[in-house]
């Protein structure tokens, strides 16, 4: 079975590529739980992220969503103290998490320096996390895209992108901080839909270098994710502009 091909969606500003996404997002929720299913989502850090979970938060309480029946997971982390406002589950708890009420033990985050040694330590402990919580696929699996193609702190060049297991631990980020932990390609890539979410002419080329129909996932990791039923690029005006 050949995966799906890419979509590309493209929206006129941030703004409502933001709402677009939080829309689309509540309705598959709902529509999982309808079905009698307990979603399982996977979030992104960045400035188009942290929109899109604003967004969420001023949506949820028209969409349906039961959130005490939802699984928010993370696909990279920044290994820092647990206060640092770097770390993408903080800016996710403040822009919609916490508001919406989805509860604590539903809300599965990466280690930080208050709770393992090293990145490694951290690494390994998330992957018990999910071996004790997870089904073994996401039902959404959310994706920024750096200027380099990184996606979680999976970078161009780096060991990480040939790691076997469910998550490694990053050191040297040529983005800080650079200490980090992140799912691999096994874990991220067992999503049934993954969806890329970039806005911003400074991501263009990146974008199009992974939608180019030749390049290597080690210049362009962004290559190497594809959603096992759909791949949806969610983009705006200046995102796509090289397409």
């Amino acid at each position: 079975m050949t995966d799906p091909a890419p979509l590309v969606e493209v929206h006129d500003s941030p703004e409502l590529l933001a709402t677009a996404v939080a829309g689309e997002l509540l309705n598959r929720i709902a529509d999982a739980q309808a079905a009698g299913h307990v979603p399982h989502i996977s979030l992104t850090g960045g400035t188009i992220a942290v929109a899109i979970h604003e967004e969420v938060a001023r949506h949820a309480p028209a969409s349906g969503v039961d959130w005490g029946a939802v699984h928010v997971w993370f696909g990279d982390e920044r290994f820092v103290a647990p206060d640092s406002p770097d770390r993408n589950a903080g800016q996710a708890r403040a822009a919609f998490i916490d508001a919406v009420g989805v509860p604590d033990a539903n809300v599965h985050e990466f280690p930080s320096t208050a709770d393992a040694a090293d990145v490694d330590e951290a690494a390994a402990r998330y992957a018990e996390e999910l071996r004790a919580h997870w089904p073994g696929r996401f039902d959404v699996m959310m994706l920024g895209v750096g200027p380099d193609g990184h996606v979680n702190s999976l970078f161009p060049g780096f060991p990480q992108l040939t790691a076997t297991g469910p998550t490694a631990g990053v050191t040297g980020s040529p983005k800080p901080p650079p200490e980090r932990v992140t799912l691999t390609f096994e874990t991220t890539s067992a999503a049934a839909s993954v969806w890329f979410l970039v806005s911003g002419d400074g991501k263009a080329d990146a974008v199009r270098r992974a939608l180019a129909d030749d390049g290597s996932v080690q210049e362009t990791p962004a290559r190497g994710v594809t959603g096992q039923a759909e791949t949806i690029w969610f983009l705006d005006t200046a995102a796509a502009s090289l397409l």
